[in-house]
């Protein structure tokens, strides 16, 4: 009997372990998705601090409203699910409020800041079952459904309060452009490239200070948290068509170096696009897709009644991502085997 048992024991012990499939993200390493988020956080403190200097205590509060609401959708969700409210530590839904806080106009008001957070995840997130899961990047959906609510509240852009040059006290703030809206009327002047690079432009909270974006976002691919493939197809895609553009008619278009510096692209590039669930898995896949967000975005600047196209870029991207997926699988090791 032991004899014959042995074997058998045998065969158990070399018996392959099995293999646990689960929902995207997929990670190779040690990282947890809190030391992700928590990351991705730290990284956009250059850009909080930038904003609060621009803007003074009315950035802090757009960030409290639309994290508020991001947290207090994720609490409901959990409950309504019958899951715990652990994922409420876990980082991601204060990573959708920031970013969503960071792409809207500093003088919304606050209650439309909570209502896009609650909306970024409930809409975007809990309705395809929870991180990882979704489709679409939960604070671009957050901003869409702000423009198609309030488009007059989102239309709004002030004058950075460092920046005020009335110097009247009883004056809050004075309408103005942003750089790309100034880009599209003639009648008006098109900041400097120094000043779009450090940031005295006014704009949302997280698109001034192409600096700031590049300190925080540069951080996060040395880090390997982000990964350079869509940061590189975004960017470099966008001073592709710019230069060519520019080159047709520079009277018309302005130069690669504006696009580089101005509205949401940096900050995009670094800390939208690279997002691990709205963008393919596969390598040339996230290439793709950030080359084709680079491309939209310009079709849009240039093409479009919209100064900026960011948002709208990203949402039909991550629409594609599924199929940009299936058409860059990467071939196993010794080929593709034979069904017959």
């Amino acid at each position: 009997m032991s004899e014959a048992a042995e074997p058998v024991k045998a065969k158990a012990a070399d018996a392959p372990r099995e293999l646990l499939v689960s929902a995207a993200p997929h990670l190779s390493d040690t990282a947890t998705t809190s030391r992700i988020m928590f990351e991705v956080l730290a990284a956009m403190l250059p850009l909080f601090i930038w904003s609060i200097y621009l803007f003074g205590i009315s950035a802090v509060v757009l960030v409290v409203c639309t994290t508020a609401g991001a947290l207090a959708a994720e609490a409901v969700a959990n409950r309504v699910r019958g899951r715990s409210l652990a994922s409420l530590g876990d980082g991601s839904a204060m990573v959708t409020g920031v970013i969503l806080a960071f792409s809207l106009p500093p003088a919304i008001n606050p209650y439309m800041a909570f209502i896009g957070g609650t909306v970024a995840i409930i809409l975007a997130k809990a309705v395809f079952g929870g991180l990882g899961r979704n489709l679409f990047n939960p604070a671009m959906v957050g901003r869409a459904f702000l423009m198609v609510c309030f488009p007059a509240a989102m239309g709004i852009w002030t004058e950075p309060v460092t920046l005020n040059i009335i110097g009247d006290p009883n004056i809050d703030g004075v309408t103005m452009a942003t750089p790309l809206g100034a880009a599209m009327d003639p009648s008006l002047d098109v900041p400097s490239l120094w000043a779009l690079f450090i940031g005295k432009v006014g704009g949302c909270l997280g698109e001034t200070s192409t600096l700031a974006a590049l300190i925080g976002g540069l951080w996060l691919v040395i880090r390997g948290i982000a990964d350079w493939r869509p940061i590189v197809g975004v960017l470099g895609s966008v001073f592709v068509f710019a230069s060519i553009t520019h080159w047709v008619d520079p009277q018309a278009y302005q130069t690669p170096l504006f696009h580089l510096t101005s509205g949401a692209l940096m900050f995009g590039a670094f800390f939208i696009a690279t997002d691990y669930v709205g963008a393919p898995l596969t390598p040339w896949g996230r290439l793709i897709f950030g080359i084709g967000v680079g491309v939209l975005v310009m079709v849009i600047r240039l093409y479009s009644a919209y100064p900026e196209g960011f948002m709208f870029a990203i949402l039909i991207m991550n629409a594609v991502t599924p199929l940009i997926e299936r058409w860059t699988v990467p071939t196993p090791f010794g080929g593709h085997a034979s069904a017959t």
